[in-house]
């Protein structure tokens, strides 16, 4: 079964068409989450079924609590369910070793968290090429920060670029890699509204031109207009799933 994971399949951008005629990418089915404090036992996911889509852009929205990372660090391979199941396309997630999760979560998903978590005495193209060096079909750093914008940046420190910048340079790193999934848990949570547009652009044209399929966990409502779906989460629920006809580009956003 490890031999199944390891494998990389060659990427080609996924073709768009309606939304139930798209493979389906990850499959959620039943999810439920319970944590125990000792005698406090709190229930973070609730029954909850979910596809997602090739090259589909989700927006998961809701309050804080709502159980919107703990539904995304299990898609991830970062954590497991207490009961349910979750599938990569043919591979069952919650019945892989550590090891099989370890290699979907690095040869398959890309992860963008609200801090960026870069190496302050790595330059762009040193935290990027961390990923690059540990996978068999990577962007090139170069072509990694270009898609992001970020070109001019290439040498330049943690230090020396903004907030928005810095978010930019974890999005490269995270796509470098050419990954299937791309799971951003509030990428834009720390970062004012000029910059957080910068930050959302950059997603939407690695979702646009890669066709990777990317969910975005934010709990800021006219963030939503982006995405292809939207899927509000409720005290660990799922409370509704809306489709959206077209999608707003991140400067028409009402903030």
């Amino acid at each position: 079964m490890l031999e199944e994971f390891l494998q990389i399949d060659m990427w080609l951008p996924a073709k768009r068409g309606p939304m139930e005629s798209r493979p389906v990418v990850l499959a959620a089915k039943g999810l439920t989450k319970i944590y125990r404090f000792d005698a406090v036992v709190v229930e973070a996911l609730r029954g909850v079924d979910l596809d997602l889509h090739a090259s589909e852009l989700l927006v998961l929205l809701g309050p804080s609590g709502s159980g919107k990372s703990t539904l995304l660090n299990i898609l991830g391979g970062l954590d497991l369910p207490t009961s349910g199941e979750v599938h990569y396309r043919s591979s069952n997630l919650t019945h892989a070793s550590e090891a099989e999760l370890t290699a979907y979560r690095r040869r398959h998903v890309g992860f963008v968290f609200q801090f960026y978590n870069l190496i302050p005495s790595l330059s762009a193209r040193e935290n990027v090429q961390l990923v690059t060096d540990i996978v068999e079909h990577p962007l090139s750093p170069e072509d990694a920060l270009a898609l992001v914008g970020l070109s001019e940046r290439l040498d330049h420190f943690p230090a020396q670029l903004s907030g928005g910048e810095q978010q930019r340079v974890a999005i490269a790193r995270a796509i470098a890699k050419q990954p299937d999934v791309l799971l951003c848990d509030e990428p834009t949570g720390a970062l004012d509204v000029a910059t957080g547009v910068l930050v959302l652009d950059a997603i939407a044209r690695v979702n646009r031109e890669l066709g990777t399929t990317t969910a975005l966990i934010t709990h800021n409502a006219a963030i939503a207009a982006m995405a292809d779906r939207v899927v509000r989460l409720s005290d660990g629920r799922i409370a509704g799933i809306d489709v959206n006809t077209r999608k707003a580009a991140p400067a028409e956003l009402s903030w």
